[in-house]
Order: structure tokens, then C-alpha cells, then sequence
């Protein structure tokens, strides 16, 4: 990867498809954790995903080629899991654990295709991308779609350059890459992973920044979220679990108050009977992490760690501390996993914050592989962030009904949790979501 040339392969593109996605490994290691237990306990449960920009002001429709789009996501449709990435996912050893993907759920694997989608234009230049279907099969959509849009935005604004200005724009972008792991490489401990894959500026990037990122750190770097990347470079891939499960049990939960209530938890009951040891990392954001922590088991004291991933590392850090100590257990040894809108300032800070107290693992994502601020000789549009996100919509209920954050009133903090304006919404075709939404940081 390192001895590609990014600004010369940008300005050749005159082939008929370069593709973004290569591979369903192409992908967050999460998405496979979570896709083994949502197949062997919900596989069945019919949801639909919506691909949405909350950057209105970019006509994101306008920008990206349709006809484009389309091909790519025709090109994701077509891809299988090889023999060698099935292999490699049935005989690695992952957190310790050999064998962590069972032989059935491989065997299903084997046959997976992404299931279809549907693509149109709204007035307001905003494409409507939705994927429909049971659960199992449509949850692999979130990453590549997310990536496809983001990286065909990316391609358009590389085209307005000359091959001298994009030989400039990749070489600032690698010296200022180069000076952020120059930083970083004082701070002892540490371990840093990847966490880039859905915001990143385009795969051939995110692979020459997790290689700068081996050589430049060394064991620091602990690996990377994406699972191609992990296997092509010998390295460990990073992930446990994700929003989407809180969000669509809590949707499964309908009118029930009680079932509601109980969502967060029953998704926790449900990961230590799949999944133990390294693996045992609680996210208590999705409705509120305050709210989630008033009425946690105290048996997930017991957990390795948390990832408080919708507030500020430092205060979110602190939270989870506090509630360590309530329950008599001694935080330097449990983990925070810390991973919020990370450049290295804020790593630097709460390394010097938490050093000492707790032991911390970072996760580097936007800030890592789109940072191209300043970066162009002349500034391109497209060339600086992402924009599309994701949402689920679910079903059980009127249509148009309130979020499962609304309903969840007094379970959620305003303001940075991950429901935002978007939430799992009761009303759509199907049952259940996630509201990730990449905005820029």
C-alpha cells in the first residue's frame, strides 16, 4: 500500500469502475461480532436502514454521479466471501478467543450476499438510499454504503485537480499525518487502533495510514477496525459492538414499558452469552449514559471496560469512574475505551487526564484518515469531510411515531448521544435501527 502512488492513481482514472468496496472484509470487525449474534438470535426480524446527510447545506445528490453510485453499490451486491477470508476468519485467533466465528454461522457466511437497496432523488438534492430485509442480511450494508458515498464525493473533488496539485495535497496530508504519530509516539503507555473506516477519504488512504501507523508506533498500535486491512497486514482487528443492537431491541419493545426500560440490558445479557473475556466492553450511550448507569446489573462492574463514546473523553472517562468506584471496584483495572471526535490534542489530553488512574485504549477515526484540512494547494470542496450517516427506521407501530429516544423519556441525555434527531423511529417497513450519523468533526 505504501508504495502506491495515491496522487497518480487519483488523476489515472479514466477505467470503467474502480471500486471503492473490494471486500465484505472491507468492513468494521463489530459489524461481524454483531452479525453472529444477530443471526443466531434475530436473524428473522425485518428492519430497513436509511442512508441520510444531515449536511444540508451539501446537495449531496448533486455532487456524487448517480449513474456512479449505482455501480459501485451493483459492484458491493456482487461480492462473496472468499475462501481464504473465511478461513482466515475461522482460524485466527480474535481477543484471545480461537475459533470466535462458529462453524455454522461461516458456513452462512459462505452464501451472503448484500441484499438489494433502493435509490432515488429528492427535490432538496439529497439522494434516498434505503436497504430493507431481515436483519441479518441488511446490517453488513451499513459500512460499505457509508463509504461508497463518502469516498465518491472525495473522487469528485480530486477530479477539479491537476496531478501536480494532488501530488501536493497526498504528500501534506502524509507529512501532517507523519507529525500527529511523531506526537503520539511520546505518550507510554499507549494503545491506539483505527477506528476510520466509515468517515475515511478512500480505502487505498485508510491502508497507507494504518501502515504508517504500524511503522511509526510500533506496538503501540494495537490494530485496525477494518477487517481486510487487519488480515492483509498481520494485524489485530479492533471492535466489539455498536448502537444499532440497544436501538433496535429497544425498537422490537413496541408499547412495552417494562421491555423498553430493559433494552440496554437484555443487549448485554445477550453479548456475554455469545462472547466473554477482552470482548466484555459495555457502550452505555445509546439512550443516555447516566440513565443507563442508574439502572445497570451491578454484575457488569465486572466487565473489562466501557467505550463512553458520545461525550468528551475526559468527562465521559470520569463518569464511568465514579460509577466504578460506587460499586467498590477499582478502576486502574478496568479499561476505558475512548474513541469521541479524537485528533491528537484530545488523545494528549486524556492520556495525561486518565495515566495512572485507568488504563485507556484510544480509538482514532475521522481525525486519522479524512483530515485533509489545509491540505489542498487550492481548496476543493469534497476534499475535507465526510457527510452521509445512517439511520434505522422500524415498525411496530403508527406511522411517523415518536423515537425510541422520545419514548425512552428520561433514559437519554440531550444533546450528544447517539439517538440525536434521528433515533430508531416506530413507523417504516420493518423492525428496527441504528443512528449513527457522521457529521463533520
Amino acid at each position: 500500500m505504501a508504495s502506491i502512488d495515491l496522487a497518480k492513481r487519483a488523476y489515472d482514472h479514466g477505467w470503467r469502475l474502480d471500486p471503492i468496496v473490494r471486500s465484505l472484509l472491507d468492513t468494521d470487525f463489530y459489524k461481524l461480532l454483531m452479525l453472529q449474534l444477530i443471526w443466531r438470535r434475530f436473524r428473522d426480524a425485518p428492519v430497513t436502514f436509511s442512508v441520510i446527510n444531515r449536511t444540508t447545506s451539501v446537495r449531496l445528490a448533486e455532487e456524487v454521479d448517480e449513474a456512479e453510485l449505482r455501480a459501485q453499490l451493483d459492484h458491493a451486491r456482487s461480492l462473496r466471501f472468499t475462501n481464504r477470508e473465511l478461513i482466515w476468519l475461522g482460524g485466527n485467533t480474535f481477543y484471545g478467543v480461537k475459533s470466535i466465528f462458529s462453524p455454522d454461522f461461516l458456513a452462512w457466511l459462505a452464501d451472503y450476499r448484500l441484499p438489494d437497496y433502493d435509490l432515488s432523488r429528492g427535490a432538496d438534492g439529497q439522494f434516498r438510499l434505503e436497504f430493507s430485509g431481515s436483519w441479518a442480511d441488511v446490517t453488513l450494508w451499513e459500512i460499505p454504503a457509508l463509504s461508497i458515498l463518502n469516498e465518491l464525493r472525495s473522487r469528485r473533488a480530486l477530479r477539479r485537480m491537476g496531478r501536480f496539485e494532488l501530488d501536493i495535497l497526498y504528500s501534506r496530508a502524509k507529512t501532517k499525518l507523519w507529525s500527529k504519530i511523531e506526537r503520539l509516539r511520546q505518550l507510554e503507555p499507549l494503545a491506539l487502533s483505527d477506528f476510520g473506516t466509515r468517515r475515511r477519504h478512500g480505502f487505498l488512504w485508510q491502508g497507507w495510514c494504518v501502515e504508517a501507523l504500524k511503522e511509526g508506533l510500533g506496538g503501540a498500535f494495537i490494530g485496525t477496525s477494518n477487517v481486510l486491512l487487519a488480515m492483509n497486514n498481520d494485524l489485530e482487528a479492533i471492535g466489539t459492538n455498536g448502537h444499532e443492537l440497544p436501538m433496535v431491541l429497544a425498537a422490537m419493545a413496541g408499547e412495552d414499558k417494562a421491555a423498553l426500560r430493559a433494552a440496554p440490558y437484555r443487549v448485554l445479557e445477550e453479548w456475554r452469552a455469545a462472547y466473554d473475556g477482552n470482548l466484555l466492553i459495555a457502550l452505555p450511550d445509546a439512550f443516555g449514559t447516566q440513565a443507563f448507569l442508574d439502572d445497570a446489573p451491578d454484575w457488569l462492574a465486572d466487565w473489562k471496560g466501557f467505550r463512553p463514546d458520545s461525550a468528551p473523553p475526559i468527562e465521559g472517562g470520569e463518569i464511568i469512574m465514579k460509577w466504578w468506584a460506587s460499586k467498590g471496584r477499582d478502576p486502574r483495572e478496568r479499561l476505558l475505551v475512548l474513541a469521541d471526535g479524537l485528533d491528537v490534542d484530545g488523545i494528549e489530553a486524556a492520556h495525561a487526564h486518565f495515566k495512572g488512574r485507568v488504563r485507556t485504549s484510544f480509538g482514532w477515526g475521522t481525525n486519522l484518515t479524512n483530515d485533509f484540512r489545509d491540505c489542498a494547494p487550492v481548496e476543493a470542496p469534497g476534499t475535507a469531510a465526510p457527510v452521509a450517516g445512517l439511520q434505522g427506521d422500524a415498525g411496530g407501530g403508527s406511522p411517523g411515531g415518536e423515537t425510541v429516544g422520545q419514548r425512552r423519556k428520561g433514559h437519554r441525555r440531550p444533546g450528544r448521544d447517539r439517538t440525536l434527531s434521528a433515533g430508531v423511529r416506530r413507523g417504516g417497513p420493518g423492525t428496527s435501527g441504528r443512528a449513527c450519523l457522521i457529521r463533520n468533526r
